[in-house]
């Protein structure tokens, strides 16, 4: 068993080694400036990923050490915050693939005329990223794509418009997993997902660059601190006071 842990921890590390070169070379710069250029205007990092590119959201908006001008949009928001009912959740993947639905969650959403977005798909392909990709591009809204660049390369795209998420994207970062995202062969079936991983190492790396930035112009990065720490509750609803209703919290 201890090799195959070491071997998922090499295909771990490796990613991660690779994506750490790719950042110093310069390679997230562009979403970087984009980010930036953002908060500036006054502007929120409006995060959406679906299925378990969730995740990468909850990873950029709400965290510890997080950015507090950030929202993570969610499909759940049109029961939460809008007209669907609860039965649409149930749905599997349905849901995620309805391109449709990207409509009202705009409607539910705190989006702001400087707001840029993160969108996270491993697949890059379902109907509500591409979906969301485009209407934030329709809307003046800059788009970062966070995605596998081998597995969207190898399947076809499910939106009426044809498109992927890299093809909308005003920056693509890829997140090196591999087609299928499982990296390790077992008993003639594929284990050991690697996509989450690496997309909440991109999530820190643009974090921490961004803070930098923030720093080196003369200001304090306004980050969460954890709210299990004394005093970080009051940190934090002070600083969230100042988007008021632009970003949203939920359980």
């Amino acid at each position: 068993m201890t090799s195959l842990f070491d071997d998922y921890l090499h295909e771990a590390t490796t990613r991660i080694d690779a994506l750490t070169a790719e950042a110093d070379a310069g390679a997230l710069t562009p979403a970087i400036d984009l980010i930036v250029e953002s908060l500036a205007a006054g502007g929120v990092v409006q995060a959406f990923g679906t299925g378990h590119s969730e995740a990468f959201a909850m990873e950029i908006a709400g965290r510890a050490g997080g950015l507090i001008a950030t929202n993570r949009i969610a499909l759940r928001d049109v029961v939460l915050r809008g007209s669907r009912g609860v039965d649409i959740l149930g749905g599997g993947s349905s849901l995620e693939r309805d391109p449709a639905v990207v409509d009202e969650l705009f409607e539910v959403s705190p989006i702001g005329e400087h707001d840029v977005f993160i969108i996270a798909s491993n697949s890059g392909v379902n109907g509500s990223i591409v979906g969301m990709a485009l209407k934030a591009k329709q809307t003046g809204h800059k788009v970062i794509a966070v995605t596998s660049i081998e597995h969207t390369d190898a399947v076809e795209p499910k939106h009426p418009s044809g498109l992927k998420l890299r093809d909308v994207a005003d920056v693509v970062i890829d997140n090196k997993a591999p087609y299928g995202d499982a990296t390790l062969e077992l008993a003639g079936v594929k284990v050991g997902a690697i996509s989450s991983i690496t997309a909440a190492f991109i999530a820190q790396l643009l974090t921490v660059a961004v803070a930098q930035r923030i720093s080196e112009g003369g200001d304090t990065p306004p980050v969460y601190i954890s709210a299990n720490i004394p005093g970080g509750d009051e940190h934090n609803k002070a600083l969230e006071d100042l988007y008021g209703d632009r970003i949203s919290r939920t359980a």
